[in-house]
């Protein structure tokens, strides 16, 4: 079914837009957060020599 193209569909006030761009931000620090984290262990359990190790 395709949208009649005078309907807005749904609006968002200017206050939810921040609370979403608010989240988004949260969401990407913590996503961030979790790489970092899975990256520092991984280093920690192989040992810092794995970074220099001959190819």
């Amino acid at each position: 079914m395709a949208e009649k193209p005078n309907e807005p569909g749904v609006v968002l006030t200017d206050e939810q837009k921040r609370q979403r761009r608010s989240r988004s931000i949260a969401l990407a620090l913590v996503l961030g957060g979790l790489v970092l984290l899975i990256y520092v262990v991984t280093v920690v359990k192989l040992g810092p020599g794995v970074l220099s190790r001959p190819l």
